[in-house]
């Protein structure tokens, strides 16, 4: 599935494709269908990828944690390899669109993720063919930036639009001979979602569902991409509070109260003054105590 954002219809070639409308178009997931892949297909695990580069979202699962590890996901990485010699910016029409422009750059950088897929696709080929269903959510943003940046009746927006109807024409084709036939592809086209359908609600009487209780197998949960770096950060601030405690607690039991303390040393010193008025008068044979 590829969700194309900022356009409502794409010119694509008649009798390419068939068309429903979508309307009141809210927010979606298929991570319950994820799911259900991995629980029906555990043994043979199948190709699980989401993959949205403007925001630099991804998750794979399965297999596909080895076949696109080599994938190219921020957008940093993204805008390097389109200045390498096998890029899509060597092969595709700019036409209007601008090297040096950071949005053309962006819109581009989708299309590289689209042929980096294809490779890696046909480089794993007997992963392909299996007998385990795969999935592949892509969402493509950046024409929406596009629109933004020149304006939806802007040449660049225009060429930008075909440039893109020829890439996900060509996706689709190369994806459905990957596969043998046995592909579908599908191409969702939102301006922008209607989030005003979305309704959350709450009940005290809601029941805690449990976490997959027929699972034979002890699956890990699902990580935020940000959990090694918190990971990180309260490990060595407790390795740190750690020694600290140890090395203060140590040199408190080895401190030398008269020469280590500043109270100590002081009090330390008017005692040594003190000797020093008695002890003449003890040597005399004086029969009372003098303080001083």
């Amino acid at each position: 599935m590829v969700l194309v954002k900022g356009v409502d219809k794409l010119a694509l070639p008649p009798g390419s494709a068939i068309s429903y409308p979508l309307e009141n178009a809210a927010p979606f997931s298929l991570d319950s269908v994820a799911n259900s892949i991995h629980s029906l297909f555990s043994e043979e695990t199948p190709l699980v990828l989401q993959l949205a580069p403007s925001e630099e979202r991804v998750y794979m699962a399965g297999k596909a944690n080895s076949v696109f590890e080599d994938l190219s996901v921020t957008l940093r990485q993204l805008c390097n390899h389109l200045f390498h010699e096998n890029s899509v910016l060597n092969s595709l029409p700019l036409n209007s669109l601008s090297r040096n422009n950071e949005a053309d750059l962006l819109f581009l950088s989708e299309l590289q993720v689209l042929h980096d897929i294809l490779s890696l696709l046909s480089r794993y080929k007997h992963l392909v063919k299996d007998h385990s269903p795969d999935l592949y959510l892509l969402e493509l943003a950046d024409l929406d930036e596009i629109g933004k940046h020149y304006r939806a009746d802007s040449e660049q927006f225009r060429d930008a639009s075909k440039i893109l109807v020829d890439a996900l024409q060509k996706f689709a084709d190369d994806t459905y001979n990957l596969y043998g036939g046995n592909a579908v592809v599908e191409l969702v086209t939102v301006r922008s979602f209607d989030t005003s359908v979305v309704r959350k609600t709450r009940t005290i009487l809601e029941a805690k569902q449990e976490r997959n209780p027929s699972s034979a197998y002890n699956l890990a949960y699902k990580y935020n991409l940000e959990y090694p770096v918190v990971f990180n950060m309260v490990l060595w601030i407790m390795i740190a509070l750690a020694l600290a405690v140890t090395v203060n607690s140590y040199n408190i039991c080895n401190m030398d109260l008269g020469y280590d303390s500043i109270i100590y040393s002081m009090t330390n010193q008017k005692i040594r003054m003190d000797l020093t008025f008695l002890m003449p008068n003890l040597e005399k044979g004086v029969g009372h105590w003098l303080f001083c």
